[in-house]
């Protein structure tokens, strides 16, 4: 047995306990064991620092740019664009001129009623038709009358002959011509009267029938076969003079100012997909004080589709204009009113509010808010906030 490894028991019993642990055997070759693997695992971290240093060039690596992990954005500067300017607007239709028809003479009771609404009357064709009995009874007393003063009238002529015949033979005085003279001329008058009378009668017979004031298009019937009618009657019937049509739109004071008679405009009735070419013919010479609003009369010709207290939309041409022309992507809207998101100098999406006008083929025409020079968020300007680092990237690069 060797020597230095060997100690007796009688020895071990002299050495104090910590001592003997120290130098245990089994002690010793533990922390020999310890202390080589932290040498081995010192020099792996030091290695793997030099590695990384050399890799790198000898420099640290930069830290993570902000931008690199910031929503990328497709942006756009929309610039400047000439577009037709398109004013739309809402309104009802009814008819460009309407004629109320009411009863012009007395009244009575109706006989008979010739046409309907939707109908098509001329000019002085007779609508309603009401009882002038009474006033036929009446003219034929007059007409009689006629005959009574006529054969007066020529009484006294007879008369005045026969005078003028024997004044000169000195039977019949001058003053007895003058007097026969009189007679007969009154005679005559009163003949001229009893016409004239008569003519009264057959005039207020003949305006109990409802006539037609001019050829248009029936709108409206409200009177029924039997119904007694007078002077102070609502009207019977409705007509619009010649079939005309017109959209009333509404506008407001800037759209009014864009605006001049005889521009042409485009108008869809509701439920209706056809369009309708009309022409402002009057604007509003005053502003609703309640609403500030204005009324442009658009004319439009008689078409089976456009019907009066319908409404409709007009589409009214107020001239070219510049303006910047958006996509609809771009363009979002809140409570607050329409906006896009424009990224500044330091790649913030700053929310900014706009004015939206005309829809166009090439997208939604901007006239406030905006000058086109701003890079203007196209995409998914939903999904960012105000103020948001993002990471612009122009259509097309």
């Amino acid at each position: 047995m060797n020597y230095e490894t060997t100690i007796t028991a009688e020895a071990q019993e002299d050495i104090p306990a910590d001592e003997a642990a120290a130098y245990d055997p089994q002690n010793s070759s533990s922390g020999t064991k310890k202390l080589v693997i932290a040498l081995i695992a010192l020099l792996v971290i030091l290695g793997a620092i030099a590695a990384y240093y050399g890799l790198a060039g000898g420099e640290p690596a930069p830290a993570a740019d902000e931008n690199s992990q910031a929503p990328v954005v497709t942006v756009i500067a929309p610039g400047k664009t000439t577009i037709s300017g398109v004013i739309e607007a809402p309104g009802t239709l009814a008819a460009r001129r309407p004629m109320p028809v009411g009863v012009v003479g007395e009244g009575g009771r109706v006989l008979s009623v010739r046409v309907d609404a939707g109908d098509w009357v001329g000019q002085g064709q007779i609508l309603a038709v009401i009882d002038r009995s009474v006033q036929s009874q009446q003219a034929t007393a007059q007409a009689a009358q006629i005959e009574v003063s006529r054969a007066d009238a020529q009484l006294a002529q007879a008369n005045l002959d026969r005078s003028l015949q024997l004044v000169e033979r000195g039977f019949v005085s001058q003053a007895d011509v003058d007097r026969l003279t009189a007679t007969r001329d009154s005679a005559a008058a009163r003949v001229k009267v009893a016409e004239a009378q008569l003519a009264e009668l057959r005039a207020r017979a003949a305006r109990l029938n409802i006539v037609a004031p001019a050829a248009g298009y029936v709108l409206e019937r409200t009177v029924e076969p039997g119904q007694t009618v007078s002077a102070g009657s609502p009207p019977l019937f409705s007509i619009a003079r010649g079939g005309e049509m017109e959209l009333r739109a509404q506008l407001s004071e800037d759209q009014l100012a864009n605006l001049s008679q005889g521009v042409t405009a485009s108008v869809v009735p509701t439920g209706s997909a056809k369009v309708f070419e009309g022409q402002v013919w009057q604007l509003s010479p005053m502003i609703d004080a309640q609403s500030r609003q204005g009324t442009a009369r658009i004319a439009l010709a008689y078409a089976p589709e456009l019907r009066p207290g319908g409404f409709a939309t007009a589409q009214i041409n107020s001239g070219s204009m510049e303006a910047t022309v958006l996509p609809e992507s771009a363009v979002l809207a809140d409570n607050e009113g329409s906006f896009v998101y424009v990224v500044n100098e330091e790649n913030k999406a700053t929310r900014t509010s706009v004015i939206t006008g005309t829809v166009t083929a090439d997208g939604i025409a901007i006239t406030g808010g905006l000058d086109g020079s701003e890079l203007v968020v196209l995409k998914a300007g939903g999904f960012l906030n105000p103020g948001e680092t993002v990471n612009p990237r122009r259509e097309g690069g």
